[in-house]
């Protein structure tokens, strides 16, 4: 529980720089620092993502893990400074100056290497040295980041400060991140490949979707410009930092859940990964409706002046997205996790690419086409992992827990309605979540749905009786 509220705090810290940042730089320059860091995740998970996945199913099991990441992150580093220079001195129409190309890159390695230490770090359970380093990398990261932002409104000195802050967090634990590190083990070429076999179908599906958004962005600047392009890039990355850090902290707590059923018998594990799905639906359901709901007052207290109206508007036709992406990552891609048949991933994934480009070419050429492409292709590949679990042995969440939540959220937004035409600000936002949280857990709690009654009853009674 401790690793989850170091998520939800990282992602409440990330939320505010962000905005702070977008204030800063404006629409414009907000807009090429947002493309510079899409850039530099696609880069990122292209080439270490399938590192810190081994890091962190293996990294304390195997002999050899350690060398043979260390020296896989080094070679990978250096083969993307050499393709780096070439695209540098090429020809090549790039979007981004090179300067902002070359910090793309730089923020690709420093966050890959601070991501692949993280999973070492959660794969021997140090959850203080893990918040830790959340905390070092989102003090350091307002100091420089925002502060860069504020002092000189450039992009540049902003994307460095994003280097800077993952840099820093891991010197400051230097020593802490090398305990456990076994002297003079040999990296093995053989290793490695079986690494990379065993993450490659998860990465491919994360690297499509990540292209997906960072085509229809760039699509953004290039036909309305980066002004248009960082109106859409503040709603996309806010609704998808909230949407996914919802997911994680349950994935963190629910996906052990099934691996140590799954050490049981397969059955088990079925079981828990349909309990699993009926909990993240039960919690991101409402999450996304509750947010569109208060729109209009969080965009009053959180968003910059500047980008307001075409904020609650780009968030409004995203949303559906972010909602179908938790369902399709947190819900039913443990599925295949669980069976270790994870190929479907890959094609939902695609299904997904190409519901976005039949769109685009459907859709008039507005930037609000963009958006609802990005969330028309999320929901087809949601569609998609549904079609394919289908096919697979498993186990489904209880139709009754699923009925309730839908009940309990639609309740909810019957009741919150008339609030939002209400003056937007912080007294109408305390009043939306605190009614919303009453008729949603009144709902749950009168039905039992998911058990989840039950748990808090047990939870709270456990110390009482002890």
């Amino acid at each position: 529980m401790r690793v989850a509220l170091a998520f939800g705090v990282n992602a409440l810290c990330n939320f505010i720089i962000g905005l702070l940042v977008a204030k800063f730089l404006g629409p414009e320059g907000f807009g090429r620092f947002a493309l510079a860091l899409a850039v530099g995740a696609a880069v990122q998970i292209a080439c270490f993502d399938w590192i810190r996945l081994a890091a962190a199913r293996f990294g304390q099991t195997r002999p050899g893990a350690r060398a043979t990441l260390n020296a896989s992150f080094a070679l990978m580093a250096l083969a993307l400074a050499v393709l780096g220079a070439a695209a540098a001195l090429s020809s090549l129409d790039l979007r981004l100056s090179p300067e902002l190309l070359g910090l793309a890159l730089l923020a690709a390695v420093v966050n890959g290497l601070f991501d692949y230490q993280q999973a070492l770090v959660r794969a021997r359970f140090d959850d203080q040295l893990y918040a830790r380093l959340l905390l070092t990398k989102n003090l350091i990261s307002a100091a420089l980041t925002v502060g860069g932002a504020w002092l000189t409104g450039s992009a540049v000195v902003a994307v460095a400060g994003v280097c800077a802050a993952m840099a820093g967090a891991l010197a400051t634990s230097y020593d802490a991140l090398r305990e456990g590190e076994a002297p003079r083990e040999p990296a093995r070429k053989a290793l490695a490949l079986s690494f990379l076999r065993y993450a490659k179908p998860v990465v491919a599906a994360n690297l499509l979707y990540l292209l997906l958004a960072l085509l229809n962005r760039s699509l953004v600047a290039e036909r309305h410009g980066f002004a248009e392009a960082g109106q859409f890039s503040l709603a996309f990355d806010m609704g998808q930092r909230i949407t996914q850090s919802l997911g994680v902290m349950l994935d963190v707590v629910l996906f052990q859940l099934a691996v140590r059923a799954d050490a049981l018998g397969r059955e088990q594990a079925q079981a828990q990964v349909a309990r699993n799905m009926g909990l993240v639906f039960a919690l991101l359901t409402p999450a996304c409706v509750g947010l569109w709901l208060v729109l209009p007052s969080l965009a009053q207290l959180a968003v910059p002046l500047d980008f307001r109206g075409p904020f609650e508007r780009y968030f409004t036709l995203l949303l559906p997205g972010f909602l179908c992406f938790g369902l399709g990552a947190y819900a039913a891609a443990p599925i295949f996790q669980i069976a270790r048949r994870t190929a479907p991933l890959i094609f939902a994934a695609l299904a997904a690419c190409m519901a976005d480009l039949v769109l685009l070419r459907l859709l008039p050429s507005t930037a609000d086409s963009m958006a609802l492409a990005q969330s028309g292709a999320m929901g087809c590949g949601l569609l998609a992992l549904i079609l394919f679990a289908l096919a697979t042995p498993a186990l489904w969440p209880r139709a009754r827990d699923i009925l309730i939540a839908a009940l309990g959220t639609g309740l909810m937004a019957a009741g919150l309605s008339p609030l939002r035409g209400w003056e937007p600000g912080a007294a109408t936002l305390l009043a939306q979540m605190l009614a919303g949280l009453l008729i949603y857990g009144a709902v749950i709690a009168a039905f039992d749905a998911c058990g989840l009654r039950t748990a808090a009853l047990a939870r709270w009674r456990g110390p009482r009786k002890a």
